[in-house]
């Protein structure tokens, strides 16, 4: 606080007045010398200044307040400047009352004391008391003891017992700028009062002993000295209150007490009923009187902060005792007869919590040898307590409930149960109107997720009774508005326990009439946040589902998965709030049906059925993807998911695999390989063993099983799976049964019986699902081959055994061989390695290719993408190793080329394999034997391996504009670019061959071609050296020759186009 706001003041000078105007009254004497007995004659111009400064004496706005406890300040301070021995050229520059101070005569405590008196001030003498340290508050504390127990008065008693009282309950707030500065004062009165000084002999020294003597010995000696001059038993009552109060809070209370919210209002309507009795109407203000009664009950219920020091729990009791015996004798100790006063209610409460106390035997057992002086004081309190037996008057709900509404309309502190019955039992102690409205007045006071509950219970039963729908719906909105205001956290909390109790949230138990209007605000926020999309923020979106979602989560969620699947790229968006929302998860603990799981139910019912498009099946699949991911940390710190895999799983996979519905199954498939690709514990068993995963297994075992009819025609009311699912139906296979392997090999006892069961099961499928299984059988069983193929692999004994199959007769070795290849890498290796052929036999090597030639042309239409893949590399590997014999015929060929060909054998003569296979396949023997579509996905199989060979011929030449190569490497690369000309031109008629002898000729196989074209129009525009003119004619004549076999026009124009800007 800076100096001029002291000295620039009207008011101050007031004040200044007064004390000079004092200070010659009291002459020839100084003022420092005023006498008790003189206060009445000489501080009548003291009084008047502060009451014309401070006004009412009876009101207490904050301009008044402010300007009393300033008076105290200065006068006080002017009283510690005597105390001080700074030098006065230091004090003046620092000390902001210095000027004030001087502007006063020099005052003593008397002076100080009697205007506390005088004016009703002991509220303020305490608050400014406490700024001193420990010592020196002893010591002023004494001095105000000794000053009202000399020539002591009622008037002196009762400002007595109000500072012990204040003392009691200590400081009313946070300090303020007048308590900083009076600290400051105090803190360089204790400095300077320790520090040498020539004139210390002449300035006042503290006495070590009084220094630490404890307040309470203060208070309680005081009262011993002035019990006798008590005359009436309402002070009586005040100062035994005071001195049980501090028995029980400095020596028998350890931990504070909290009251109930019901007895305290009760506590607080009674005081403030015997209050207005008392004061007048004018100056009575009920906030401030509720204040003060919550700091009463707060002294008495909570424990001192520090522990007495000085003076002992035997001695306070004994003083205790001997000022219970004198009042008792003196008649003062009676039951009041005429109307109850706060103070005896406050003394028989006082009785009864000491008495309690008392009782317990750990205070017993602390006075031992001295149980006499405490069953007398127990035998006295207790004769005092049945002479008070009156009964303590309660008020009416009615005053309950307006004491209620001004503490909640207030903000006041110390009532923190008190928002709860407000919004619960008080609720019927007004009129609705008025109870609402206060509701909203204060909804701030509400925003916790209890309350918030609480007011639902409260809703429900008004809904149920004769409350107005308007005020029902009033009380929604309120309780909607409250619920927004939550934290996130808070939120989710709570939207757990409405859906614990009904998946219709709110909507569950109000009547119709209250929810109307639900359905357009639902659909107002789905579509602000659609429109908005990502342009918008994520929290006000999961603000505004969240409110809804409050009111009905089922309606949210269904509206949820509705614009999930149905607005174009609004599922990642909605999964993105929905996984800030783990409250609307359904809880394991509470729905343990399938069914109850909230979320599956409203997939299931909104959009399972419903979808029409590849567009809607992909965005449900990736929404329902997001929403499985452990982005989620549950009350325990585990990872969870807004929807469980399992779940997924149960509710739109096994019913559908397990029943062969006519569902769509490669959507099942997709979720299946979904639900495997989630995380699951490391350390613990993997969530799928919980899922039924053997019989999940032969499920898919039988559909791999049904591929090899793929091609057949559909029979009616069973619709094969198509050859295009069959590599999704592998991938989710390779998944489940890696995984269920791990789990056999980790606790192989816990799953004999379940491993057993599935090996008998898929007894009756083809060989080749059953080895699929192997992962999952582990150790237990061997791989089970066709004896065929152990006539042409020298396979371990050990590992592999044996079948005896009517269809695989001799000279079936090389299929069954080649269907192993395309099972696995791991089995792939394994017949590689263990195939027996010797290659210093001609014949041999001659069957073995003719065999492996008409062995892939078996197995190439049901090949997938990935078998096919591994297929290809067998082929390639064979003609590496000279294994696979291949000769390359010149069909296409007029003359011999005189070039070097013997880098690019592996793909000639892999093309002419093909081409082979194809001519066997499209042969008249061959003829009618498969669907179109069958043929649709070979020749998709042939472009694919064309594709690979092509780009092996490419990589051999680098083109200069793409390697960036020096030009040296590139002239020598250039010489090759003849032979990848005649590659590229042979390439090309094997492919328009393969693709006329195809039914419907596939359009697969015609891109392959334009591709041909596009690498060989650009290794001519590499290395335009490479042909000459009357090559380049003779070349477009023979492309376009052969292109001309095509029977498509628009294929034939295309390619003829392509080959004249050669």
């Amino acid at each position: 606080m800076d100096q001029e706001s002291w000295l620039s003041c009207e008011k101050t000078a007031v004040l200044q007045g007064g004390f000079l105007l004092a200070s010659q009254i009291c002459q020839p004497e100084p003022l420092s010398s005023l006498k008790k007995e003189d206060w009445n004659q000489i501080g009548s111009p003291i009084v008047n200044a502060v009451k014309e400064i401070c006004g009412h004496p009876l009101k207490h706005t904050k301009d008044t307040l402010f300007w009393r406890k300033k008076i105290l300040c200065i006068v006080w301070s002017k009283l510690l400047e005597i105390r001080n021995t700074e030098d006065i050229d230091i004090r003046w520059k620092d000390d902001p009352l210095f000027a004030v101070q001087n502007s006063l005569p020099d005052i003593n405590h008397t002076l100080l004391f009697e205007l506390v008196k005088s004016m009703s001030f002991s509220t303020i003498y305490v608050e400014l008391l406490l700024c001193f340290q420990p010592s020196e508050r002893c010591r002023e504390l004494e001095l105000l003891v000794n000053h009202v127990t000399s020539n002591s008065t009622e008037v002196d008693v009762k400002l007595f017992l109000e500072v012990w009282w204040e003392l009691l309950k200590g400081r009313r707030g946070p300090l303020d700028t007048l308590d900083h500065l009076f600290t400051a004062q105090c803190s360089c009165l204790l400095t300077s009062t320790t520090e040498p000084s020539p004139l210390a002999s002449k300035r006042f020294k503290p006495d070590p002993e009084s220094s630490s003597m404890c307040m309470l010995n203060v208070l309680f000696e005081g009262l011993r000295e002035i019990k006798e001059r008590l005359t009436s038993s309402e002070i009586c009552y005040f100062a035994l209150s005071n001195c049980l109060d501090t028995l029980y809070t400095y020596y028998l209370l350890n931990s504070a007490l909290d009251l109930p919210i019901e007895l305290k209002l009760q506590n607080v309507s009674r005081t403030v009923n015997l209050r207005k009795k008392n004061e007048s109407v004018d100056g009575f203000d009920l906030v401030e009187v509720i204040r003060e009664v919550e700091r009463d009950l707060a002294a008495a219920l909570t424990p001192a902060e520090t522990k007495p020091c000085g003076m002992t729990f035997i001695q306070a009791m004994q003083i205790t005792l001997e000022i219970i015996c004198s009042w008792e004798v003196m008649g003062l100790l009676k039951t009041p007869t005429n109307d109850l006063s706060a103070t005896s209610i406050r003394l028989k409460e006082s009785l009864s919590r000491v008495l309690a106390s008392l009782e317990k035997l750990s205070h017993a057992k602390d006075l031992i040898g001295n149980g006499q002086t405490l069953n007398n004081l127990r035998v006295s309190l207790k004769g005092l307590l049945t002479s008070l037996s009156f009964n303590v008057p309660e008020s009416s709900t009615a005053e309950l409930a307006n004491i209620s509404m001004v503490i909640i309309d207030n903000h006041l502190n110390g009532f923190q149960g008190l928002p709860e019955i407000f919004a619960s039992k008080l609720s019927q102690d007004f009129s609705e109107a008025e109870w609402i409205e206060c509701l909203e007045r204060n909804k701030s006071m509400f925003q916790t997720k209890h309350l918030v509950m609480t007011l639902i219970s409260t809703l429900i039963a008004k809904s149920q009774s004769d409350a107005g729908v308007q005020h029902c719906k009033k009380l929604k909105d309120v309780i909607v508005d409250i619920f927004c205001q939550l934290s996130l956290p808070d939120k989710n909390s709570t939207l757990s326990q409405i859906l614990s109790i009904s998946k219709k949230g709110l909507h569950g138990f109000l009547p119709s009439s209250v929810t109307a209007g639900f359905a357009e605000e639902l659909n107002l926020s789905f579509n602000s946040i659609i429109q908005s999309g990502t342009n918008s923020s994520l929290d006000a979106a999961v603000s505004a589902v969240a409110q809804v979602a409050f009111q009905n989560p089922e309606a949210a969620l269904r509206r949820c998965c509705q614009m999930a699947v149905v607005n174009l790229g609004s599922h990642t968006l909605i999964a993105k709030i929905l996984q800030h929302l783990p409250g609307l998860m359904s809880s394991p603990k509470v729905h343990k049906d399938t069914r109850d799981n909230l979320m599956c139910r409203c997939l299931q019912d909104t959009v399972w059925s419903k979808l029409s498009s590849t567009q809607e099946e992909n965005q449900f699949l990736q929404f329902v993807t997001e929403l499985m991911k452990c982005d989620l940390i549950g009350s325990e710190g585990e990872k969870q998911s807004f929807l469980p895999p399992q779940e997924v799983l149960r509710v739109f996979v096994q019913p559908y695999l397990f029943s062969a519905s006519s569902c769509n199954l490669e959507l099942c498939l997709r979720l299946l390989r979904s639900t495997l690709t989630q995380d699951s514990e490391s350390d613990s068993v993997h969530w799928v063993m919980s899922c039924s995963p053997f019989p999940l297994l032969y499920c898919l075992a039988q559909l791999l099983n049904e591929c090899c009819r793929c091609w057949e025609p559909p029979v009616e009311g069973n619709t094969p799976l198509l050859i295009e699912s069959k590599e999704l139906l592998l991938s989710v296979l390779h998944t489940l049964r890696t995984i269920v392997g791990k789990e056999v090999v980790r606790a192989p006892d816990d799953w004999s019986r379940a491993l057993f069961w599935l090996y008998s099961q898929v007894e009756e499928l083809d060989w080749t699902v059953r080895l699929c299984l192997k992962e999952v059988w582990g150790k237990h069983f061997k791989y089970e081959v066709p004896n065929s193929l152990l006539a042409v692999c020298d396979l371990p004994e050990q590992e592999w055994s044996g079948l005896h199959l009517p269809q695989y007769g001799q000279g079936t070795g090389l299929l069954a061989w080649l269907e192993c290849c395309t099972l696995s890498d791991s089995v792939h290796r394994a017949m590689m390695d263990s195939l027996s052929l010797n290659l210093l036999k001609p014949d041999e090597v001659n069957m073995f290719s003719k065999g492996l030639l008409v062995a892939v042309s078996q197995i190439l239409p049901w090949c997938t993408a990935g078998e096919w893949d591994r297929l290809l590399k067998v082929l390639q590997e064979l003609l590496q190793s000279n294994k696979l014999y291949v000769p390359f015929s010149l069909e296409y060929v007029d003359f011999l080329p005189l070039l070097d060909l013997r880098s690019f054998s592996v793909e000639l003569r892999l093309s002419v394999f093909l081409l082979r296979i194809f001519q066997l396949l499209c042969s008249p023997s061959c003829s009618d034997w498969m669907l179109p579509q069958g043929w649709v996905h070979t020749g998709r199989l042939y472009a694919t391996a064309m594709r690979g060979v092509i780009n092996a011929v490419c990589e051999k030449l680098p083109l200069p504009s793409t390697t960036g190569s020096p030009k040296s490497s590139v002239e020598k690369s250039g010489a090759c670019s003849q032979e990848v000309l005649f590659v590229l031109g042979q390439l090309f008629c094997h492919v328009l061959h393969v693709q006329v002898m195809i039914p419907g000729q596939p359009e697969a196989l015609f891109l392959c071609a334009l591709e041909i074209l596009t690498h060989y129009e650009a290794v001519l525009s590499a290395y335009p050296d490479s042909c000459t003119a009357l090559q380049g004619l003779n070349t477009r004549h023979f492309f376009t020759t052969i292109a001309d076999n095509l029977q498509c026009t628009e294929m034939k124009a295309v390619l003829h186009q392509k080959i004249a800007q050669l």
